[in-house]
């Protein structure tokens, strides 16, 4: 298969924890060995909002806040593509898909302002073909309600594309922090992808989610 890997920067920790960026490329590595290609996309995480905070703070406009999240992304792409022993990080979605199917793999972060990290996952998957779009994240899954601020709220299993827009839709803003963002959500649901959201502090969910085990929640 063709699959999109989108690891969130905060599941990486900050500053990136060397081990845990070592099972990563260890999971994507036996994921290869399946004999599947992967386009694996970085998000830029903590770091990346503590960028936007000060840029924020400093009067700087929603746009250059953005282009300093994207370059803390693309930073942590090539660490993760360092240990992967991959030749560099995609800048375009041209480039992405060109490096998977000359390598079978292919790292990159941010692409363009107005954008986060879900949606380049998701823009990839479009221009790719791709067959599943897997993202580890901070949470379990999608759940009803956002479970930092509802305790009560509950993990759902399976989500119609219907049922995302319904949770997760609304306008992106520098920084913005949610399981998966709003325009991803639209573009997901638009051209139904198939898209299985896990617990990265789990790195092997991955290869759960691509044997197509019963792991977070499957949207489609």
């Amino acid at each position: 298969m063709k699959i999109v890997v989108r690891l969130g920067g905060s599941v990486l920790g900050s500053p990136l924890d060397p081990e845990v960026v070592k099972r990563y490329s260890d999971v994507i590595s036996k994921v290869l060995k399946q004999g599947h290609d992967v386009v694996l996309v970085i998000g830029g995480g903590a770091t990346a909002r503590q960028y936007i905070d000060t840029a924020r703070r400093m009067d700087l406009p929603p746009r250059t806040q953005d282009l300093i999240a994207i370059q803390a992304s693309r930073l942590n792409a090539r660490l993760v593509g360092m240990a992967l022993g991959t030749s560099g990080v995609a800048v375009t979605l041209r480039g992405a898909v060109s490096m998977a199917e000359k390598n079978h793999i292919a790292v990159m972060g941010g692409l363009k302002p107005g954008i986060t990290t879900d949606t380049v996952a998701i823009l990839v998957a479009e221009a790719w073909k791709s067959d599943l779009i897997v993202k580890a994240s901070d949470q379990e899954g999608i759940y009803d309600a956002d479970p930092r601020t509802h305790p009560g709220a509950k993990l759902l299993r399976m989500v119609s594309y219907e049922k995302l827009v319904d949770i997760l839709g609304g306008k992106h803003s520098p920084g913005i922090h949610r399981i998966v963002d709003p325009v991803a959500v639209q573009r997901i649901a638009e051209n139904r992808l198939k898209l299985v959201v896990v617990n990265g502090a789990r790195p092997e969910n991955i290869i759960r989610a691509v044997n197509r085990e019963k792991v977070g929640t499957t949207v489609g």
